[in-house]
């Protein structure tokens, strides 16, 4: 049999969940549904954990932004759609990839397609250069950054 909670103690096991790393109003709404909250305490929950500032979606989306790119080794595209996933607003999440410095980016960007290069079989150039962008492609890199920093790459 399920343990019913009350709402203070729903309260605290949400504060407890927020308060261990950063998470966006989805995620909290996702585990107190997950939890069988009714929709009534997951707002009153929610509107709490905003107030208190358990809940910052401008904390999160930075935090997010600076944890895909330098755990993940994301590009701005691909953490833009993480964070579109979550149900973030357009306006935050370009806040948020503001604050990834131009310079690391790119220096990043380079050190992944470096090593890609290590590992690909190409017989001519433009089959390496094609390799080399769809893979910084597929990581969310935009295709202006890639193409600048390709050129910038010696074998």
């Amino acid at each position: 049999m399920k343990k019913e909670y009350s709402f203070d103690e729903l309260l605290h096991k949400a504060a407890s969940y927020c308060s261990i790393s950063e998470h966006c109003t989805s995620e909290v709404q996702d585990k107190l549904i997950a939890w069988g909250v009714d929709e009534e305490n997951r707002s009153k929950i929610i509107d709490k954990l905003t107030e208190d500032d358990f809940i910052n979606e401008k904390r999160y989306c930075i935090a997010f932004a600076k944890d895909k790119f330098h755990f993940n080794k994301w590009g701005k595209i691909k953490i833009s759609y993480g964070l579109k996933q979550k149900g973030i607003e357009a306006k935050l999440i370009e806040m948020a990839l503001k604050t990834i410095d131009e310079g690391e980016y790119e220096e990043m960007l380079a050190v992944l397609l470096k090593n890609k290069l290590k590992t690909i079989k190409w017989e001519y150039e433009y089959e390496k250069m094609g390799k080399l962008f769809n893979f910084a492609q597929s990581r969310g890199f935009e295709s202006n950054v890639i193409d600048r920093v390709i050129r910038t790459l010696k074998d």
